[in-house]
């Protein structure tokens, strides 16, 4: 049994708001994500190989948060954060601050494999980006007009926003891939470029273990996206896997559970993409919609963006 699912962000998504060009745009970067990813797994690749490849393709698409599309800060730079994990071994590496790194999440992957860390943030992360060979690129490669715009609707003032929130078609930034291989292993992982206009280099759940992206063999491996706020203080990731694991919930109830109860209690929005020990996926989220798109061995193949 092979699967993987990946996300392209949640928020106020509608039909009444999204152009037919625009709409195909985002299935054929999820679409292209995802073949990139299935056909890993398909030829007996590792789910951390799936996850990885799958989260560059989308962080080299402008269309969503996450390295090329990524939203400008207060200073008009782009602070990138991603992480991984490796559900087999329970190894993880994460990247908070970053600029000029081409892929994130291919660093993140570096800090778990070649660093004797699991977080690496702003300069010191960039430093290892250079020893370790990482691509760059300049600030020109970064700028989306898009994005341009949003920064300038609030540029100067203490406002900051996600990248989509309720005011307009707004949705929360981030891309995340989960997957299970053939050997049986999960990985996860997640990247974005944060908030538009954020200050003091502040950095959401995205590159915390646990609260944005989380992977064991022994339960599930989730990736989030959401007000990242609300998922640190719900450590939303690892929430799912102690739910399967100590109260033995299934991975639909654990992620409806931590998504549709939990999160909102303390209010909360935003979503996952999970997949568990036996294949079974789960795209929960509690906003109008979220950019997802998933794939097994099985004959599933799912590629939405509404909630219905």
């Amino acid at each position: 049994m092979i699967s993987i699912a990946i996300h392209g962000g949640a928020g106020t998504i509608l039909r009444s708001s999204m152009t037919p060009e625009k709409e195909q745009a985002y299935k054929e970067a999820l679409q292209a994500a995802l073949n990139i990813g299935y056909s890993i797994l398909e030829m007996g690749g590792t789910s951390l190989d799936a996850v990885e490849q799958a989260i560059r393709s989308l962080e080299d698409c402008p269309l969503f948060n996450a390295g090329r599309g990524s939203v400008f800060t207060a200073d008009g730079t782009h602070e990138m954060d991603a992480s991984i994990m490796d559900g087999k071994t329970l190894e993880a590496g994460a990247v908070a601050g970053v600029h000029g790194v081409k892929n994130p999440v291919s660093l993140a992957r570096l800090v778990m494999e070649k660093s004797g860390h699991v977080m690496l943030a702003a300069k010191g992360a960039v430093d290892f980006a250079r020893e370790m060979d990482c691509e760059f690129r300049d600030a020109e490669y970064f700028y989306d007009e898009f994005r341009f715009k949003q920064w300038q609707e609030v540029k100067g003032s203490d406002t900051f926003q996600l990248d989509h929130a309720a005011k307009k078609d707004e949705k929360f930034g981030t891309v995340g891939a989960v997957a299970l291989d053939k050997a049986g292993n999960l990985a996860a992982a997640t990247s974005t470029g944060g908030m538009t206009n954020k200050r003091f280099g502040r950095i959401g759940d995205s590159p915390v273990i646990g609260s944005g992206t989380y992977a064991n063999n022994n339960t599930c491996a989730v990736s989030c996206t959401g007000s990242g706020e609300f998922f640190l203080r719900s450590v939303v990731a690892y929430d799912v896997s102690c739910l399967m694991e100590y109260k033995g919930l299934s991975l639909a109830d654990a992620t409806k559970e931590t998504i549709q109860k939990r999160l909102l209690n303390i209010g909360g929005d935003g979503g996952l993409i999970a997949v568990d020990a036996k294949g079974n996926i789960s795209l929960e989220f509690n906003t109008e919609g979220m950019y997802r798109a998933c794939k097994n061995s099985k004959g599933l193949e799912e590629i939405s963006i509404y909630e219905a």
